[in-house]
């Protein structure tokens, strides 16, 4: 059931309202005022089809949430947490008196954001823009002219070996086994994880040979259990359990069978989604996770548009949609687009694209611009060091395409909240200033 209207909250003589308890010159106080929060109550409301059952969460309450989450680097238990110690969190989801409960359970965040999709966090990053025009941090005219950049947003997974996999694999078959109540031959309990523990000592003498041997054994463990395994789905009652354990035989199944050096790898049961980029860095060769691509205003670097694009495509193929997306959340279609060599082939037509690398036909502004590009290099760092794009760690394909938009509508909270700061430590500067150049005076007027 969709939300219903919050009734305004009468003066209590025990306890004071939030605006009587902080500072309205604080940063998330100016912020609060600039986000138009009835655009969720509105858009958001379509997520809703049911009429019936319990009212769902305010939206203000979750946007704001979702917002400090993402521009404060915090989990869903932290967010959560950290909002019943701080007044100015509760201020800036919409409350009048100070709590200290849980507004709500962190879970509740997940389940958000299952319901809301694509579409409702691009609400947020648009009201973000939106936010950004009041205060001056981006001008109108910006979005005509923009920079566009891949990079990878690693998955919560550790780094893929065979040997982690194949023993993985069989835990997981042998837990479906024992939930269903399937007796297998043998569960090899207590000979795969030594084994899997040594193909790791062979890899690092250089003992390849070794290595192989003992990773052929436990492929081979593996593949019996998974074998063992089938020869019972046919006995196991049709239902969800049926359905885990033959989605789970055809995963194991893939994985035994996939090519050393072939496409359409897992590597990493959880996630079977993630793919493998090499995006030519000395440090990191390979990088597992999903592609994201990020476009920012020339000027600014503000972000007007975040996509997540999985199976690895060529960056010149991501151009289009990424531009397309830049439309849809400002109304506006860039003119100018400064790309790297990467984008080369890219087939976009109504957009002017501006490579790295070009010579001919230049004008001294396009120079200025061309040289102005590598400025999403130090934006992309800010995302990954002081937010949250390093680690995704929400679930499959979806859960790529929601975590960076939320990202990008943090980056540009903090984008915001910085010349807030700055105002405000210019003022506080300037009236203790003013204060220190009375005090003399006072003094002696004391003393007369």
């Amino acid at each position: 059931m969709k939300h219903g209207a919050r009734p305004p909250e009468q003066d209590d003589l025990l306890r004071p309202r939030l605006v009587d308890l902080i500072d309205l010159r604080h940063e998330l106080v100016k912020l609060t005022a600039l986000i138009d929060w009835e655009v969720f109550e509105r858009e958001w409301a379509g997520f809703f089809p049911s009429t019936t059952g319990r009212p769902a969460t305010p939206p203000r309450l979750v946007a704001g949430l979702l917002y400090l989450q993402h521009a404060y680097r915090l989990s869903d238990e932290a967010i959560v947490a950290r909002w019943v110690e701080n007044p100015y969190y509760q201020h800036f989801t919409g409350e009048t008196f100070f709590r200290h409960k849980l507004p709500i359970d962190p879970s509740s965040l997940t389940r958000w954001r299952k319901r809301i999709g694509e579409e409702g966090v691009e609400w947020l990053l648009t009201q973000t823009i939106v936010a950004g025009r009041k205060a001056g941090a981006i001008d109108e005219s910006s979005v005509q002219r923009v920079a566009v950049d891949t990079t990878v947003m690693e998955k919560t997974i550790a780094y893929p070996t065979d040997a982690r996999l194949y023993e993985r694999a069989r835990g997981q078959l042998a837990s479906l086994a024992q939930e269903a109540g399937v007796e297998l031959r043998q569960t090899y309990a207590r000979l795969a994880p030594p084994l899997a523990l040594q193909v790791g000592r062979y890899a690092h003498a250089k003992q390849f040979r070794r290595m192989r041997k003992a990773l052929k054994r436990l492929k081979g463990y593996t593949g019996r259990v998974m074998r063992d395994l089938r020869r019972h789905l046919g006995d196991l009652p049709a239902g969800a359990l049926r359905d885990r354990v033959a989605g789970k035989l055809a995963l194991v199944s893939h994985l035994l069978h996939q090519a050393p050096k072939g496409g359409d790898k897992i590597y990493a049961l959880h996630e079977p989604e993630v793919d493998c980029i090499s995006k030519g860095k000395a440090r990191v060769r390979y990088e597992f996770g999903c592609k994201v691509s990020i476009t920012t205003t020339l000027d600014e670097g503000f972000i007007v548009g975040m996509r997540s694009f999985p199976g690895n495509p060529y960056d010149g193929h991501t151009l289009a949609p990424a531009l397309e997306q830049v439309e849809i959340l400002t109304d506006q279609r860039p003119n100018l687009a400064v790309v790297d060599r990467g984008y080369r082939g890219h087939g976009v037509e109504k957009t002017r694209v501006l490579i790295s690398g070009t010579r001919r036909g230049l004008t001294p502004k396009l120079i200025a611009d061309l040289r102005r590009r590598s400025a999403i290099e130090a934006e992309i760092g800010h995302m990954k060091t002081d937010g949250r794009l390093s680690r995704c760690p929400l679930k499959g394909t979806i859960g790529d395409a929601l975590f960076a938009v939320l990202c990008g509508c943090g980056h540009n909270i903090r984008k915001i909240l910085a010349p807030i700061r700055a105002l405000l430590a210019l003022i506080i500067a300037a009236i203790l200033s003013a204060l220190r150049s009375n005090e003399p005076a006072q003094i002696r007027a004391e003393t007369a």
